[in-house]
């Protein structure tokens, strides 16, 4: 099979709490008729635009795909691991948590049996944009339960204002919420599952409630110490790159490059690579092939494609993310850049 970096193409969700205009990342998608909350760029029905699954919905092509593209260690027994969103709230999102693995796994098998834990970058903020995640440390579980009941759940939650540039780490557990004023790209495990404890007293277009699962959300939430939160990130400089960790977890790695020179850099054989271009434009390189990159695209880097090149014709954002098989490895390479293990370990979430 042809090893070649692979397009994927988005696919948009309706939300209460969205936008009527994903401009300027997605121009196509202005003065809409219903509020779009999310861009899912690597969901199950997120469909090839290139490379050899082209036509093919990420779904259909991830159990078939060889460790060539998958990684040596790959577990391809599921769904695709990873969930790339776009996010763009114009009011706050309920008050949610989200299990981890193991409850999912025994409560939720027909949704997938997976739990949630995620992060998010910021790509723009309004002045006095945050998000509040995880609750303070002296709130109990009943203070908490009777803080959703009169409708003070905000009260217990640790509010985050946000820049351009910040990254927050949500880890399965944490009781969470998004302001509005932000565009953010989440990096999640491949779950949807959401246990929503406040919604803001919201009606559809029937005047009906979204439905609440405060019992679940109880047992699932993390209360006393919380591990979740702003990252302080490390940057590393190679050359025309700088390189921006934000954090490591056995679900994914992301971190962030800026380059406005071509920089030169592979893959590894164990894991595939998504590259989540933010801003500039340019082109992929490998051997004598290239295809064009632009923000807001998502392209899946196989494992096996070795040496490629990143050549920019502007300033160039992107993420790139991954499912590291050993949370060591991205310790020894911190290493050899002269990074401390002081100033990496507290990124890495085990």
């Amino acid at each position: 099979m042809i090893v070649c970096p692979a397009r994927l193409e988005p696919t948009f969700s309706p939300r209460p709490w969205g936008s009527l205009s994903l401009a300027p990342l997605f121009p196509e998608k202005s003065n809409l008729a219903e509020p779009l909350g999310e861009a899912w760029m690597t969901g199950n029905e997120s469909r090839f635009a290139s490379g050899p699954f082209a036509g093919k919905t990420l779904g259909e092509a991830w159990p078939e795909m060889p460790p060539e593209w998958a990684g040596t260690r790959a577990d391809q027994s599921g769904a695709f691991p990873l969930l790339v969103k776009f996010i763009f709230p114009e009011e706050k999102l309920s008050v949610q948590v989200h299990p981890d693995d193991d409850y999912a796994s025994q409560r939720e098998r027909e949704a997938g049996g997976r739990g949630k834990t995620e992060m998010w970058y910021v790509l723009r903020a309004r002045p006095g944009a945050e998000v509040m995640v995880g609750l303070k440390s002296s709130v109990t579980r009943g203070e908490f339960q009777r803080a959703i009941a009169d409708g003070t759940a905000e009260k217990c939650l640790e509010h985050i204002p946000l820049r351009a540039g910040d990254a927050v780490f949500v880890p399965a557990g944490t009781a969470h919420t998004i302001g509005p004023g932000l565009v953010l790209c989440e990096v999640q495990q491949n779950s949807d599952l959401t246990y929503r404890v406040y919604d803001y007293n919201r009606r559809d277009a029937q005047g009906r409630a979204r439905e609440l699962h405060i019992a679940k959300a109880l047992d699932v939430m993390r209360f006393g110490k919380q591990i979740g939160g702003k990252v302080e990130p490390v940057r590393v400089r190679q050359g025309p790159l700088t390189a921006t960790h934000f954090a490591a977890c056995r679900y994914f790695a992301t971190e962030q490059w800026e380059f406005s020179e071509r920089i030169n850099t592979a893959t590894s054989r164990e894991h595939f690579d998504l590259l989540i271009f933010l801003d500039g434009s340019g082109s992929i390189q490998w051997g004598a092939d290239r295809a064009e990159y632009a923000p807001a695209q998502v392209w899946l880097l196989p494992a096996a494609l070795g040496d490629y090149l990143l050549a920019p014709d502007a300033r160039t954002l992107l993420l790139r993310t991954y499912v590291p098989g050993d949370l060591k490895e991205l310790g020894r390479r911190l290493a050899e850049q002269g990074v401390a293990e002081a100033d990496w370990s507290g990124l890495v979430h085990r």
